[in-house]
């Protein structure tokens, strides 16, 4: 099927009348016509190329709403969270992750990195996130994490035994089974300074020298005292140590840096995944974003613990953060803001962008709901919100429309079916 846009935001900006056409799933031609073809797919407001959630943990999404009874910290909130990873099972995750990424794909979503822990010591969890995956329509990058310790010189508790593989190598030797696809990318991750003991670090960070390497950093001061307090280092200095600092590395949430660490981020082209509901939902703080731009560190959103699926309120919300910390408006441009929703090369993937040669992945953003009427189409970034999102194509095809996914139906009930599942 081919595309007619009203508007489309192409690399050289916005444009109207945009005709895409698409081969075997990607983009052979973009131009602007005067009359719309018969036979082509049209989509009204603004077509952007399809988000990518860069950090996701699936089984979170059944935490949403069960979690502020008597405020608490992050460290209580883990505790939630271990209670619900103990009775994941693959059949139940996979209905979980199925209705999760339903859920992404309502919003836009093309790609998701899938920040993985929950192993018991096989591949058949990761395999259950393909299945999903591709049942939602998306693309997967299984970051599939290195999980070694319950803290810096502590061992893993009961529950999470499950998340751990024993040693690095161990770790090494069960992803080297998983196998990429059209569907799903293998990737690797260190879950943090405090669960990769700094002996394993250098043989996690060059187990897959080809593949997305993501990693937990600063995202609370108790980690950067810890690791201060244990080697003498901030938790960024311990990974440039390690060797584990490069273009393919993303490091996620990094929010309580120095100035030392911004250098050593930017200067060696890691890239920065900021999550901006979960870190104002777990109070985690706000990251330096612009520093960290400005440094040479590209940067990419995810949902993290999915306190909402919605790219836009992820994106205005890296927008807002900057305002509040700096009291200036304007840190970042619309154009820049659509680069960092869109950034898929921080998983591997092709994408984010509308011309020939991408895949052809197409989000339209209604103009003329009660929350975007009235907007400059080039600032419906910081109004829209994903009920807003009306139409998603992912690899030329239509996932969903209408706010229904094409072959999950209604996702709502899946999400409340497979949480219910969970907590009963």
């Amino acid at each position: 099927m081919n595309y007619w846009c009203e508007r489309a935001w192409l690399p050289g900006g916005l444009a109207e009348r945009v005709l895409v056409r698409v081969e075997n799933g990607r983009i052979s031609s973009v131009s602007t016509v005067d009359t719309i073809p018969l036979g082509v797919r049209r989509l009204y407001g603004v077509v952007v190329p399809g988000f990518a959630n860069v950090h996701s943990h699936a089984f979170h999404r059944a935490l949403r709403g069960r979690t502020h009874d008597g405020g608490g910290t992050f460290w209580t909130w883990r505790e939630g969270m271990y209670a619900l990873a103990a009775k994941l099972t693959p059949q139940s995750y996979y209905r979980l992750a199925r209705a999760v990424y339903g859920e992404m794909a309502l919003a836009g979503v093309s790609a998701v990195g899938e920040f993985h822990y929950v192993h018991d010591g096989s591949n058949e969890f990761g395999y259950a996130l393909r299945e999903a995956a591709k049942d939602a329509g998306i693309r997967l990058t299984l970051l599939d994490t290195c999980y070694l310790a319950g803290g810096i010189g502590q061992p893993v508790n009961e529950v999470q035994r499950r998340f751990s593989d024993g040693t690095a190598e161990a770790w090494a030797s069960r992803v080297g089974e998983l196998k990429s696809d059209d569907v799903m990318k293998v990737g690797a991750a260190i879950h943090s300074v405090r669960a990769v003991p700094r002996a394993e670090l250098p043989v996690v960070a060059q187990a897959f020298p080809d593949a997305p390497l993501h990693v937990h950093l600063s995202e609370q001061p108790a980690e950067n005292e810890a690791c201060l307090a244990a080697y003498g280092l901030t938790p960024t200095g311990l990974l440039a140590e390690a060797g584990a600092l490069s273009p393919r590395t993303t490091a996620v949430h990094a929010t309580h840096l120095t100035s030392e660490d911004i250098e050593l981020l930017g200067g060696s082209g890691t890239g920065a995944c900021f999550c901006p509901t979960t870190e104002a939902d777990l109070a985690d703080g706000i990251g330096p974003a612009r520093e960290l731009a400005d440094a040479g560190s590209p940067l990419s959103l995810g949902s993290d613990q999915h306190a909402v699926a919605d790219p836009l309120l992820e994106t205005r919300a890296l927008e807002h953060g900057e305002r509040l910390r700096t009291g200036q408006r304007g840190r970042f441009s619309p154009e820049e803001l659509l680069q960092v929703a869109t950034r898929h090369s921080a998983l591997g993937w092709d994408g984010g962008r509308i011309e020939p040669g991408a895949p052809c992945d197409l989000v339209a953003i209604s103009c003329s709901t009660p929350r975007t009427a009235g907007s400059l189409p080039q600032q419906v970034f910081l109004s829209a919100t994903a009920s807003d999102v009306d139409t998603v194509v992912v690899g030329g095809r239509v996932v969903a429309s209408n706010g229904v996914h094409e072959t999950l139906g209604d996702v709502g009930k899946l999400l409340a079916d497979a949480i219910e599942e969970l907590w009963a």
